[in-house]
């Protein structure tokens, strides 16, 4: 797929992740062989260069842009965007908002990314943070969950402006047509639920969205809704659970099947309990939602193929014109915030 009528350009963060830049060249060598695909790789020229001779690149659309420094996890956000400011994720993100890309992607730091996202691309009007949201249940491949992890406390307003963000996500991901928005609370019955769930859930039933009340947490993995909002602290305790489940299943799958399935058949079996579990992992990444631009952030830990699967995502989203569809469907319920 292409802009128009060029190629989609990603500025990717070459020095995020765990196997950073390896994994990240190799990953961004064979999103451009699959076409409609620019790279610029942001980061040491040594370690990029050295990478990218390891792959023949003659005659592909792929550049180096050099950087200094990298934001890595636990660093906090905005003292590392004060200490490093050639670093390689503001460089990166520096590049769309210059226009130079169209969207940037890093297997990085996820604080050090939302930090860059929202001071350099700015916060889309009506979002008072950005945060981050996707599928993150495999069983329920087409559930939109936020935030995840990106703002413990929350208020309903900044849960309204993630609904509406939700509802954008499963229209363009996953053409549905009106997607089923839910707020996460501890019983399915109207009136359950904290200050918080109850005042947000107040804003959703006066909105144009399709509000179906309160699900449990039992409710996510059977898809009873498209899109389900809750706060950064619920959100990443759902997620961290998951994962972990996914990771103890596995295991005990292993021990348990060994020796009455084929090491092939086991090996099957345990990539998929994996794999339905680990989605943020297994699926490359997902955009930060809510600021002026494409920005995709991946799991730290992913390969080749979750970085060539991550700037697959930001071209979608920059040839679907994701940002434009919030900003416009923010735009409608502002009156209603204000109010």
């Amino acid at each position: 797929m292409t802009t128009g009528s060029r190629l989609c350009r990603v500025a990717v963060d070459a020095m995020g992740g765990d196997h950073a830049p390896h994994d990240v060249v190799a990953g961004a060598v064979a999103a451009v062989r699959g076409g409609g695909i620019q790279v610029s790789l942001v980061g040491d020229p040594d370690q990029v260069r050295a990478e990218l001779a390891k792959h023949d690149v003659e005659g592909l659309p792929i550049d180096v842009v050099p950087s200094e420094g990298v934001l890595v996890e636990g660093e906090p956000p905005a003292l590392a965007l004060r200490q490093k400011p050639k670093a390689s994720i503001l460089v990166a993100t520096g590049m769309v908002k210059q226009g130079h890309a169209d969207a940037v992607v890093t297997m990085g730091s996820t604080g050090g990314t939302m930090a860059a996202a929202a001071v350099v691309l700015g916060r889309t009007p009506g979002v008072e943070r950005p945060s981050i949201g996707g599928p993150i249940v495999g069983l329920a491949p087409h559930t939109f969950i936020a935030d995840l992890g990106s703002n413990v406390d929350c208020k309903p307003a900044q849960l309204l402006g993630y609904a509406v963000i939700g509802d954008v996500f499963a229209r363009q991901f996953w053409n549905i047509k009106r997607p089923r928005v839910a707020i996460l609370s501890v019983g399915s019955e109207a009136g359950k639920g904290n200050a918080l769930v109850q005042a947000t859930s107040k804003l959703l039933s006066e909105s144009h969205l399709n509000f179906i009340g309160n699900v449990e947490a039992n409710d996510i993995p059977l898809g009873r809704a498209e899109v389900v909002i809750c706060d950064g602290f619920v959100g990443n305790v759902i997620m961290k659970l998951t994962e972990g489940l996914g990771a103890a299943l596995s295991e005990h799958l292993r021990k348990s099947l060994a020796g009455k399935l084929s090491e092939s058949d086991l090996d099957h079996v345990i990539k998929d309990v994996y794999d339905l579990n680990n989605v943020v992992e297994t699926m490359g990444g997902g955009p930060i939602l809510g600021v002026n631009g494409v920005s995709v952030v991946g799991h730290g830990s992913g390969r080749a193929e979750a970085v060539q699967r991550a700037i697959g995502t930001a071209e979608f989203a920059v040839n679907n014109g994701f940002i434009a569809k919030i900003n416009e469907e923010l735009s409608q319920i502002q009156q209603l915030v204000d109010d």
